[in-house]
């Protein structure tokens, strides 16, 4: 090739390069103006309790969206009325905070040997069909106070855990080894609870509520189970919804806009083989389906069978790439901490952790707006 040649053709190729290139930038730049446009997530927390004191403590570290139980009068009585949310709305506005979600007096996180109502996990009627009621009555003051959106659990086992390691200072990683100590009882008051038998009781449930859901437009949002144990169960239980499969089967019975998922991203890392590469997509899913009404934004280290739960920036999952995957799919909601490292011998040792989990997930939504 001759020198004018050989000039002519790089330089023809510069050309492209700098147009490619240019190209590529103002594609990328037009990505991430449509995904920053798809919705603006908040900072939210879930922690109790519902008084001047703690909601000062969120407006002290920016928390402005909230998810809070109701202050209820009546002991006996298993929803709060439209005032009793009106007031926990009136307490929250003190402090510049919404109330974004109200939690379920029934259809707790607790283990079904110590939760007081437990008849619809229990599969017994009539108490159940009155409970659901109660719940349908929840949906109904719900819509008429403002409250979007309700959060329940459909658990029997509870949150399990069985172990403990040393976290950074004196700080304790809780955690979970499904070859770890055993329970002493064999049995919860349940007894045996095949698939079947705990599928045929939450759709018992969502056959009742989910059209109330709709009719009111109030979004109820149930936390998976946590964490997921061995296909032999635990307990002889097996939890359902302690799986992908068995998630993307809850949100497809009675499929709705107003039926999803408090989606724990700790508890659902917890039920992956490989966490750290894994939970994007099924963010994705989730996500892309509308289905993620509220994120537990928790880290984890570990895997399936086996894990800790830990500071935010020391587990296994990016926190950087994953709120970018929640800003990909246009979800608008609260992230919130929860399950944080404790501090041994404090008497609020959890508040240390949720102030830390605040200022990052803070930062890190300050720079995705950047």
């Amino acid at each position: 090739m001759h020198r004018r040649q050989f000039l002519g053709a790089t330089g023809l190729a510069a050309a492209a390069l700098t147009t490619s290139g240019t190209a590529a930038l103002a594609q990328e730049s037009a990505r991430a103006k449509a995904a920053k446009a798809k919705g603006k997530m908040k900072l939210g927390c879930q922690s109790g309790p519902a008084t001047d004191e703690h909601f000062a403590f969120f407006a002290r570290f920016g928390v402005k969206n909230i998810c809070a139980n109701p202050q209820i009068a009546d002991p006996n009585r298993l929803y709060p009325t439209v005032d009793e949310l009106r007031a926990l709305q009136d307490l929250a506005g003190k402090y510049d905070i919404s109330l974004d979600i109200a939690d379920s007096v029934m259809l707790r996180s607790s283990h079904i040997d110590r939760e007081k109502n437990p008849a619809i996990m229990l599969g017994q009627s009539p108490q159940r069909d009155r409970d659901i009621e109660s719940f349908q009555t929840l949906i109904r003051n719900c819509a008429q106070a403002g409250v979007p959106a309700v959060k329940y659990n459909m658990s029997i086992l509870g949150v399990l855990r069985n172990h403990t390691i040393k976290g950074p200072g004196d700080a304790e990683y809780g955690g979970w080894k499904a070859t770890g100590p055993k329970p002493a009882a064999a049995l919860t008051r349940a007894g045996p609870v095949d698939p079947e038998r705990f599928w045929e009781r939450i759709h018992y449930f969502l056959d009742r509520v989910v059209p109330v859901a709709n009719e009111y437009k109030v979004r109820i949002a149930c936390h998976p189970q946590d964490p997921g144990t061995p296909p032999e169960g635990w307990q002889s239980v097996h939890n359902v919804l302690g799986t992908i499969d068995g998630m993307k089967a809850f949100v497809a019975y009675k499929d709705s806009p107003y039926h999803g998922f408090n989606f724990c991203q700790g508890t659902t890392s917890e039920n992956l083989a490989n966490p750290s590469e894994e939970i994007f997509d099924v963010i994705r899913y989730f996500g892309s389906r509308k289905k993620i009404f509220n994120v537990h934004f928790r880290n984890i280290r570990g895997r399936r069978g086996e894990f800790v739960e830990t500071y935010p920036d020391d587990g296994d999952v990016d926190f950087v790439r994953a709120i970018k995957t929640y800003q990909e799919v246009g979800y608008d909601g609260m992230l919130m901490p929860d399950h944080v490292p404790r501090v041994p011998g404090k008497p609020n040792g959890s508040q240390e952790g949720f102030a830390f989990a605040y200022g990052h997930i803070r930062g890190l939504l300050q720079a995705l707006d950047a």
